[in-house]
């Protein structure tokens, strides 16, 4: 018996027309995203526009906590640039960051290529190493204290057993910037491990397939491929750690209180000191914009040097 086709062309096996929506129907749909997303809207400029444009306003003012203020507009930037404390509390922050953020980096990457290669348990391992990150940077700081102290901490009586120390590490004006960015590093590394962990295991297993057919070294594979790969993600951790490190305070005010002779004292203890101390609220405003435009300047020259695309 001779099976008989259907002509494609026939009604039969012509679609369907699907009927036309009404032109007002894309539109609709949008309202009924913003209605979506209107509460986070809401909760984002109320707790984060509105005070940064607060912030702007009162930076150009002198204004007092009893309520009293004057519009002063740059004298506040003026004095600002005067201000051998701000000075000396930038060349803090700024070494700082350039002992903090590269170490943080550097952990957070070894740690994910360490958990990329670990298959049996890897989800403990994960939890072990970010959980420094959930626990309380007061706490953190109140440990490690400990743990420098000049007399009892564990870390000289480590020492001692080599017939090294006593060493002041948080009295000394040399290692006590080194001292509180090893803490806050041991603090803060889990969150940038996951990001670099992320990107580590959506490199194309291909392209490390053929460079070791080709007879490529592991280093070679990993500067040649890996980093060009996870380039956008590494450009991710470096931002968020030199922001970080440029909001440093907490570690400092429960460690060392900015000492000694302010070597701990940073921009943001600046900041607090002159708004909640000496409640100098304009001021103190011009310390945080001058803050943003630092870290911004900063992030900019990153995206620069590590985050552009490949050519």
């Amino acid at each position: 018996m001779t099976q008989v086709g259907v002509d494609r062309n026939s009604p039969a096996r012509r679609p369907r027309p699907v009927p036309l929506r009404g032109r007002h129907g894309p539109r609709r749909r949008a309202w009924v995203g913003l209605v979506f997303v209107a509460p986070m809207l809401a909760l984002f400029l109320a707790f984060r526009f509105l005070p940064a444009v607060g912030a702007v306003w009162l930076s150009l003012t002198d204004y007092r906590l009893s309520g009293r203020w004057k519009f002063i507009a740059f004298d506040n930037y003026t004095r600002l640039l005067q201000d051998e404390l701000f000075h000396q509390s930038l060349v803090v922050t700024l070494t700082y960051t350039l002992i903090f953020v590269p170490l943080t980096v550097l952990i957070s990457l070894g740690t994910a290529l360490l958990l990329q290669q670990v298959v049996w348990q890897r989800g403990f391992f994960r939890g072990v190493f970010f959980l420094p990150y959930v626990t309380s940077i007061v706490l953190a700081a109140v440990i490690w204290k400990w743990i420098y102290d000049a007399q009892d901490g564990l870390l000289n009586a480590v020492l001692g057993l080599v017939s090294i120390g006593p060493v002041d590490f948080l009295g000394s004006d040399n290692s006590v910037l080194a001292s509180i960015a090893v803490t806050s590093a041991w603090k803060g590394f889990g969150y940038s491990m996951l990001i670099l962990l992320a990107g580590l295991q959506a490199v194309p297993p291909s392209y490390l397939e053929a460079a070791m057919i080709d007879g490529a070294s592991a280093w070679q594979r990993f500067r040649y491929i890996t980093i060009p790969q996870i380039r956008p993600v590494l450009f991710f951790v470096l931002v968020i750690e030199t922001i970080s490190a440029f909001q440093v305070f907490d570690a400092m005010y429960v460690m060392t209180g900015g000492g000694p002779v302010r070597s701990s004292y940073s921009l943001v203890y600046l900041l607090y000191d002159s708004g909640f101390k000496f409640f100098d609220f304009g001021y103190a405003s011009a310390i945080g914009i001058m803050l943003f435009f630092i870290v911004l300047i900063i992030s900019l020259v990153q995206r620069r040097l590590v985050g552009r695309d490949n050519d």
